[in-house]
């Protein structure tokens, strides 16, 4: 990740310029509307503001990674693992600003005396190895680490002991949300380009600039804007079209090569994966990095052409159409302008690595609104098995983002690996209930 940073710019241009990102910003933040659509349209006009008040002092640092099954680990309490490429522990003593956090009983919780509580206090295990680090949190780590024989009665005290349940509710003051899944696909591929193995998976290149404004405004610290330098300006990055037609602008950074081209689009949605190569060896690839451009669905687009029905738009949906009109699929692929960039995973790590820098874990993680959410947290979900009525009641662990997660009440479920997980996932789209375990006598708050 590459930050701009110039402590030689003058103290007036300087005072000016961050005078109109705070009247720029202002409105959006007091309002509570921090709209990822709008902070696009104004990313590029702020980008150029900081690159002429701040000048250009470019230092790159590795970007951590934003997004299977892992097999039910021994009954002996597990050490918590080192969190790859960890990133500072996220604020949890912050103002939730997309959601309100309110207090409920235990008794709130439909099917927690029900619930395999081993699977997601191993998953918490996972997220102690960056929340330990913080001292809101600390606490019930240590309390969770100490457990010696993890069976249902001793886990289900634990968690009564150590936290408090709050329900998530929407800022409309509603209670359900939407229910999404993801998993991790696998891909046939090649270390090297040839007639079967043509669409590339690409690293992430060193021009691609990335901007923190919350180094000089905490109100948007979460914001990240990215482009790269021409000249002495800085432009928008490349979109997903301009990489499709001109596949020069990213030669040199190509290190697998996948034999079909809408299971790459669906590899960069779902933000992790495996490629399997002809002799059988398993490359496990995660995010690293993405172009700063807006997700635009392709679902949608088809339905709103007429190409396919609503009930039909599903993950599933789309790869039919795909293969049955492959004629048409580059240009539709180009209406995404989003391109994400991979990197390869060390190949004994039990799952793909989610936003807190750890594991994820197949049915217990999930990806949160970070301004809804701490990351890191336990979380109660009450929803449905994808396109039924059956309840899925259980204790997830939040260790995950994404660019379509927003807002109070919005959770994707990640199913793991392998075709019953991309066949749940891609069906998933319910209703759901949310609470999130904070640890006792730690106040969140919202707003």
């Amino acid at each position: 990740m590459t930050k701009i940073n110039n402590p030689a710019a003058s103290a007036a241009s300087t005072t000016s310029n961050h005078h109109i990102i705070r009247n720029l910003l202002s409105n959006k933040v007091h309002n509570n509307q921090r709209s990822y659509i709008l902070m696009e349209k104004l990313s590029y006009f702020i980008l150029l503001i900081v690159l002429l008040s701040l000048a250009a002092c470019s230092t790159s640092t590795v970007s951590p990674t934003d997004k299977t099954s892992l097999p039910v680990e021994t009954i002996s309490t597990p050490q918590a693992p080192t969190a790859i490429q960890t990133p500072s522990p996220p604020d949890t003593e912050k103002v939730f600003t997309k959601s309100i956090h309110k207090p409920a009983s235990w008794s709130a919780l439909v099917g927690w005396e029900n619930d395999n509580l081993l699977p997601a206090w191993q998953a918490f295990i996972k997220s102690c190895s960056v929340l330990s680090q913080q001292a809101f949190w600390k606490a019930s780590c240590q309390a969770a680490t100490s457990l010696s024989k993890p069976d249902h009665a001793a886990l289900s005290k634990f968690f009564r002991n150590n936290f408090v349940p709050y329900q998530i509710i929407n800022k409309d003051n509603t209670e359900k949300g939407i229910v999404t899944g993801y998993y991790e696909p696998l891909l046939k591929g090649s270390r090297k380009p040839s007639a079967q193995y043509r669409y590339p998976i690409h690293s992430a290149p060193p021009e691609l600039l990335t901007i923190n404004l919350g180094t000089l405004y905490p109100e948007v610290k979460d914001l990240r804007l990215r482009g790269r330098l021409d000249g002495r300006k800085i432009v928008p990055y490349y979109t997903r079209a301009e990489i499709m037609q001109n596949p020069k602008l990213l030669s040199q950074h190509e290190f697998l090569w996948v034999e079909d081209e809408i299971e790459l689009f669906f590899l960069q949605v779902q933000g992790s994966g495996r490629v399997m190569l002809d002799n059988g060896e398993i490359i496990k690839i995660g995010y690293a990095d993405q172009n700063g451009h807006p997700y635009n669905s392709i679902g949608k687009l088809l339905v709103q052409r007429g190409e396919l029905l609503l009930e039909n738009a599903s993950m599933q949906g789309i790869k039919q159409w795909g293969k049955k009109n492959p004629s048409k699929l580059p240009e539709l692929l180009k209406q995404n302008a989003r391109y994400v960039f991979f990197r390869e995973l060390p190949a004994d790590i039990s799952g793909p690595i989610g936003a807190l820098g750890v594991p994820l874990t197949a049915g217990r993680s999930i990806a949160i609104d970070p301004q809804s959410i701490p990351q890191g947290a336990p979380v109660f979900l009450a929803t449905t098995w994808p396109n039924t009525n059956k309840p899925l009641n259980r204790l997830m662990v939040a260790q995950d983002v994404g660019s379509a997660i927003t807002g109070g009440v919005r959770a994707d479920f990640f199913w793991g690996f392998g075709e019953e997980a991309a066949n749940q996932a891609g069906k998933m789209k319910q209703n759901g209930k949310m609470w999130v375990l904070m640890p006792k006598n730690n106040l969140t708050v919202s707003r």
